[in-house]
């Protein structure tokens, strides 16, 4: 799974995510991209569920680049425990996506298997997805 090696603080407001990707919103690396038409917060675990899919679909062959990372720390409280008494203990990281964003690529394959690889992936996460191919400039 991803994780930061460290932090600057422990714990972060939750905040909202407003607008469109101005980066990270085009195809860099690969020949084909899987892009997100939502906002949301997507943790290291779909990240890492979506990765699997993909690369055992593609059975090893060509390349995978993740353009996310989960920086976010996210708290919880025990269960059970009142209302007050502070902010909970950080329990996993997310990523924070705008719609625009390219969440992966991928270079090595046919087109209709990297298609169905990022569908299987697509399906791992909770935001609506597009397939991408390079815009050959």
């Amino acid at each position: 799974m991803l994780l930061p090696s460290r932090t600057k603080f422990r714990k972060v407001r939750k905040g909202k995510i407003r607008g469109v990707a101005s980066s990270g919103n085009f195809v860099a690396f690969g020949d084909y991209g899987l892009m997100s038409l939502e906002h949301e917060r997507i943790t290291s675990r779909q990240i890492e569920a979506s990765r699997q899919a993909m690369t055992r679909y593609i059975k090893r062959g060509g390349k995978i680049w993740i353009r996310i990372f989960p920086h976010v720390p996210v708290t919880r409280k025990p269960l059970d425990v009142k209302m007050g008494s502070g902010k909970g203990n950080p329990e996993f990281f997310v990523a924070k996506v705008k719609p625009g964003t390219v969440l992966f690529e991928m270079q090595g394959v046919e087109e209709s298997v990297a298609r169905e690889a990022m569908r299987l992936a697509g399906d791992k996460l909770p935001v609506k997805t597009k397939f991408l191919k390079r815009q050959e400039v």
